[in-house]
């Protein structure tokens, strides 16, 4: 490699695939991009699918951009799917994903697959800038706000029924209301595998062994009504 050739390569710009399934949110994220000298929108995706589909055509081309920026909460393949799955097949790529401040198990999941940026939808532009830039350096950005919410849960991990997921909760409450696991994973979409996976992380989590205790549970927390035929 020449001299002149590393010159070159320190000067050029930041490419970024901008992932989001609204069209608004990406025309005012590139708008801003474009005003940016070492930034530039190599392409934008309405989808996780699509954005595996772009980053094939451009790893084709040998044009794979430098960093993702990507919504967690999309239609389809969401965006803890779709940092893994991109991770997984160009793993020199950096991902900042945006979040909101309540997706807590979505945030974990994208932080386990690989994220190296966390931006809440309501960031300045300069911040989304910076969270560029640091991931194209190597670097991690995390909001703030994120920051604060995951070293309190390092340092106070949750426990109890804090410490379950979302589907944990909603497995939890149908098994209270003496639902099978197949009537639990068609109410829920989800396999009769994953329920069970799902089960068994309550009971594991609630120190419990039975699922009739994890119903008591559910109903001594309020999870469903202790008699759903008074009103």
């Amino acid at each position: 490699m020449t001299d002149q050739t590393v010159a070159r390569e320190r000067n050029a710009s930041i490419r970024v695939l901008l992932v989001d399934d609204h069209s608004v949110v990406r025309r005012g994220v590139r708008a801003y991009l474009v005003g940016y000298d070492d930034i530039e929108v190599a392409a934008e995706a309405e989808s996780g699918q699509e954005a595996l589909d772009k980053l094939a055509t451009m790893a084709g081309h040998g044009e794979l951009p430098d960093v993702v920026l990507i919504d967690l909460l999309m239609r389809g393949l969401d965006g803890v799917a779709a940092t893994a799955r991109i991770l997984e097949r160009h793993p020199t790529i950096r991902v900042v994903v945006l979040t909101s401040f309540g997706e807590r198990e979505r945030v974990h999941a994208a932080l386990a697959s690989g994220a190296t940026g966390f931006l809440l939808k309501d960031a300045k532009p300069t911040e989304i800038v910076e969270a560029i830039r640091a991931a194209a350096r190597g670097g991690v950005f995390l909001d703030p706000m994120v920051a604060r919410r995951l070293t309190q849960e390092v340092l106070s991990p949750a426990t109890g029924i804090a410490s379950l997921t979302d589907r944990e909760r909603a497995a939890l409450a149908l098994v209270a209301k003496g639902r099978s696991n197949q009537e639990i994973a068609d109410e829920l979409v989800i396999s009769e595998r994953t329920v069970r996976t799902h089960v068994s992380n309550v009971l594991r989590k609630l120190g419990l062994s039975s699922r009739t205790q994890a119903a008591v549970v559910a109903v001594r927390e309020g999870l469903l009504p202790a008699d759903p035929d008074r009103p």
